[in-house]
């Protein structure tokens, strides 16, 4: 059950990727993943659903697992800390969908200045917070159960293939974070919205990756 839930979250975490098929009217470039949540935006609805959506379902997966994982002594400290950092990402996510953006900075002038002047709802900041807490989670949950996949020959697709998205999660939140300061600093926005597409993209293949390990190990228990 732990990796029917994870692998439903991850599935709806890429359900921004109807914006291939959907006018948003968003440079997917150039704009936050998450103004196409914004409450001005046409779809802003659908995308506040999915993200909450996939954060419970990830957040329930993930309690689960560490619940589990604290009833087994053979479970390390890395399946704890990687577990709490994964359900630390689903509350985030949760919550970062109850807090949108207002308007789209990246694509709209006037909402970048009233950003600027700190003419936005408190929500502009409270998201900013709970999208990063979203993202630190991610990243500890990613490499501490790669680690514990490697160090204890445990699920091997995730031991074997993890270290590669490891990589790339920090190369493409090094990209995201350069990007954010840049259009911080009014220097443009360097392809902010590639860098954060990659960065949450990376997470979702990672989560669905440890979702198919989960399976395959309860399948090889099952048959012993």
């Amino acid at each position: 059950m732990i990796a029917v839930l994870i692998a439903l979250g991850a599935l709806v975490y890429t359900a921004w990727l109807l914006e291939v098929v959907l006018t948003t009217g968003l440079d997917p470039v150039q704009t936050y993943v998450s103004e196409l949540a914004a409450e001005d935006q046409p779809f802003g609805g659908l995308f506040r659903a999915t993200d909450l959506a996939a954060g419970l379902l990830v957040l329930a997966g993930a309690l689960w697992a560490l619940k589990t994982a604290l009833a087994h002594a053979s479970r390390t400290p890395w399946d704890l800390i990687g577990w709490g950092g994964v359900a630390l990402f689903g509350a985030a996510t949760a919550v970062d969908s109850r807090l949108p953006l207002s308007c789209a900075p990246t694509a709209d002038p006037e909402c970048a200045a009233r950003e600027t002047a700190g003419l936005v709802p408190a929500t502009h900041t409270a998201h900013a917070v709970s999208s990063s807490l979203a993202m630190t989670g991610a990243i500890i949950g990613i490499v501490a159960l790669t680690v514990a996949a490697r160090r204890h020959r445990r699920w091997p697709l995730l031991a074997r293939f993890g270290p590669v998205l490891v990589a790339l999660e920090l190369a493409a939140t090094g990209w995201t974070l350069a990007s954010v300061a840049a259009f911080t600093a009014g220097e443009g926005t360097y392809a902010l919205g590639a860098g954060q597409r990659s960065q949450v993209l990376f997470v979702a293949v990672w989560l669905g990756l440890l979702a198919l390990s989960l399976a395959r190990e309860r399948q090889s228990e099952a048959a012993r």
